[in-house]
Formats: structure tokens, sequence, C-alpha cells
């Protein structure tokens, strides 16, 4: 099958035929419908965050099951599914206590000595035979994908493959940070710093929960224009401020109840939550670089303000994905806007190169 393969940082992705193995009593293998290209990807392309090479990347995708293994019982042949990267047991201290997205229990992985789930055949190229690492459990950027059954799930088949992809990573993320772990309640006051996929998924997902004001945050004109669409009611340029948090809290006269930073940086990081009213609560959700420290005032605690990481929206994705098609499906939930363009895997490296530029929402590479 054909898939884009990492093999050195901060080289473009390439094009090669890689094998895929057979599916493992509880594992299930899916034809690749749809891939979004998500700026995670592009963190370990240009290495800010690590990953054993060479990996075929992409983790935000959809497609069709075409085989199962023995044990399988969640999903079936001809099913169609939106994946996870993160994969539960079922029966760990946190899946049990409904902590799911925490999971990370090595039984829905292929042990060491076991075949790998992917591997490169000796076809006479230059990268000869070898294992290929499995990204994030899942590597959508290809044909097929193999993965353990609790890595998807199964939806609706009137769900067009390219918007349940988005669902995946970006949309399950920032709808989850919303309603899962900031809670937010109807009529609160909500701030989002960068409008990106998962930023503006954040703003939908704010709209859907009935936040009374949403303030979208960014230094792009277009995507400022774009989180209107997507329940923003307010708009900051930040490129026009010299404090983002000073011009959050003159906005509303305090500061919001909630934050939400989906860029992953220290200076936005620490603006979440300096913009907070007392008694609010800052979201980290953006993949901050690995070796970066935060600096908070001390003082601003004693006014009960708190800051927390979001790990793909606190989801219960099982129950959670289908859902978010049922919101789509329903007008509720918009998808559309979100995909700025369609692409074939070929075009995947554009694709990184329009992220890099902050041109762009989402691309999603369409399989045939």
């Amino acid at each position: 099958m054909k898939a884009a393969v990492l093999r050195e940082v901060g080289k473009p992705l390439e094009i090669e035929t890689v094998a895929i193995g057979k599916p493992g009593p509880r594992e299930v293998l899916i034809r690749t419908k749809a891939a979004g290209v998500c700026h995670s990807d592009l963190h370990f392309i240009e290495g800010s965050y690590s990953h054993p090479l060479p990996a075929v990347l992409g983790h935000e995708s959809a497609g069709i099951v075409e085989a199962v293994g023995s044990e399988v019982r969640t999903v079936k042949v001809g099913d169609h599914v939106i994946t996870c990267l993160n994969p539960y047991c079922g029966h760990c201290e946190v899946c049990l206590t409904g902590h799911m997205n925490l999971c990370v229990s090595p039984e829905t992985k292929r042990a060491k000595g076991d075949e790998p789930r992917l591997f490169k055949e000796d076809l006479g190229s230059d990268t000869g035979r070898g294992p290929m690492a499995q990204f994030l459990n899942l590597s959508s950027f290809a044909e097929m994908m193999l993965v353990h059954e609790h890595a998807c799930v199964a939806i609706r088949k009137d769900m067009p493959f390219d918007r349940a992809a988005l669902i995946g990573c970006s949309v399950m993320t920032g709808v989850g940070s919303v309603m899962h772990t900031s809670n937010v309640r109807p009529g609160e006051t909500v701030a989002v710093i960068g409008c990106g996929g998962v930023g503006l998924a954040t703003i939908n997902g704010a709209a859907i929960a009935g936040a009374g004001r949403i303030i979208a945050i960014d230094r792009v004109a277009s995507k400022l224009d774009l989180a209107r669409q997507f329940g923003a009611t307010d708009v900051i340029d930040g490129a026009a401020v010299d404090d983002i948090a000073k011009a959050v809290i003159e906005l509303t006269g305090g500061g919001v109840h909630h934050s939400f930073e989906a860029i992953g940086l220290k200076a936005t990081a620490e603006a979440s939550f300096k913009m907070l009213r007392r008694g609010g609560t800052a979201n980290v959700i953006g993949m901050i670089p690995v070796g970066t420290k935060i600096e908070l005032h001390g003082v601003d605690f004693l006014g009960e303000r708190r800051i927390q990481g979001s790990y793909m929206g606190s989801n219960r994705f099982p129950v959670d994905m289908p859902r978010l098609v049922d919101f789509y499906m329903a007008g509720k939930l918009n998808l559309d806007a979100l995909i700025s363009r369609r692409i074939k895997l070929e075009e995947v490296n554009s694709a990184f190169d329009e992220l890099k530029r902050g041109e762009l929402a989402r691309s999603v590479i369409v399989f045939d």
C-alpha cells in the first residue's frame, strides 16, 4: 500500500510502498477513506516532539472495516468508522474511573517481540526491509490502517468520510475540552486563543454548550472571519494589541470564566491564565514544545483561578464521536467550513507548508 513516511526530522514525508500485517485477535483492518492533516503531525516532523523513525504519520481519520480479528466485538466488516489515537483497555484504573483518554495500557499495542503492524519489504529500493513505527496507534497517512478494536468506533453510514475524519482529532479535542475538561455552562464567557482547526472546533463547542460570550483571538484576519461562522461573538486581532490578556479583561469587564489555548506557545499559555476572572479556568489544548516552562504569578491563584491541560478533549470517544456525527447531521456542528481543501496523499507536504504559514484551517487527504 502507499503511505507517507517520515524518515528524518525536518525532512519532507516520502511516499513509499509499505506492507501491513493481518489482524490479530483484537485488531481491525481499516481501508482509509479520509485523513486530516493536523498540526500535531507537524510537531513531530519539526522535532518539537520525538517519535521512533521511520514512521507512517497521520492520526485523524475515517474509513471502512475490511477485516477483523477473532475476538473483536465492537465493529464488523463493512462498518464505517472514525479512528481515535487514544485506544483504551477498558479495565485499568483510569478507564474504570471514566478517564479512558488517559489509558496507556500496553495491551492495545503489539508486544516488542511480535511482528510489527507496519513494515517495509525489500522491493529493490535503497530504504530496504524493516519495521515501520506506527504513529499514535494509527498511521492514517496510508491506504490501510491496522489498529486495536478500541482505537475506532462505528458511525452511521450517511456521514461523509472527509467530515468524519475531522472528528477523530481536532473536533473531538476542541468540543471535548469545552464540554468535558472545563464543563462550560450556559451563559458563561469563553476566550479561545488560536483559530486553527482545534480552536474553531472549540468555538463551535462553546456555542453548542450555550456560552453567553465567545471571544476568538488570532493574528490572521481571515481566521477571525471564519471564527464568527463557528459562533464567536467577539474577535481580537492579536497583531493589533500589545497584550491579549489585557484586551480580554477590558472587553469583558473583568475576564472570562473559561479560556482555551489552542496554539501551544509559552506566551499564549500564560496569557490564557492572565485573562481569567476570579474562579476561572484556563485550558491548555495546544502542544507546548518539550522543555518549555510556563511562568505564572503566584498571587493570581488567590482568586481561585485554575490552569489545566486537556488531552483529546477528555473524551469517551465510543460515546462522544457518534454523538458529534449526529450533531453534524442535525446542523449543529460546523464541519464543512473546517475543510480548506481536499488533497491526494502525494500532496501531503504542501499541506504541511500551508500549516506552517498559518494559511488554512484543515486540509483533508481523500483516498479513492
